[in-house]
């Protein structure tokens, strides 16, 4: 193995996507987990009732579910979503996303 081979994986972490970002009152909170460019991983706390008001983004991404339920709505057509579920937002398209209970989501976005 070599000595960068070696560096690189010695920063490798396993940790509990649940428990890498807590949940708070009346609010959303995010926290990136990768980012380059090729895209970026970010992990989200909703607590309930909040949401992200529509909007588009250039690229398409991938919503996965780690905890709780949300009303995904993509081009006016709502989809709810559940624990261990995921959701393709495709690229340009309006979509928003409401926590029907606290709800938590890892959103994979792909620069590509």
């Amino acid at each position: 193995m070599k000595a960068e081979e070696q560096i690189e994986t010695t920063s490798a972490k396993v940790e509990s996507l649940g428990e890498l970002l807590e949940y708070q009152d009346s609010s959303i909170v995010s926290r990136v987990l990768l980012k380059n460019k090729g895209g970026t991983v970010t992990l989200f706390a909703f607590d309930m009732g909040e949401g992200l008001s529509e909007h588009t983004a250039p690229f398409e991404a991938l919503v996965f579910v780690i905890d709780g339920e949300a009303e995904v709505e993509i081009a006016g057509r709502a989809y709810t979503v559940k624990t261990g579920e995921t959701i393709t937002l495709p690229a340009n398209i309006p979509h928003a996303v409401k926590a029907a209970t606290r709800f938590k989501m890892l959103l994979t976005m792909i620069r590509a």
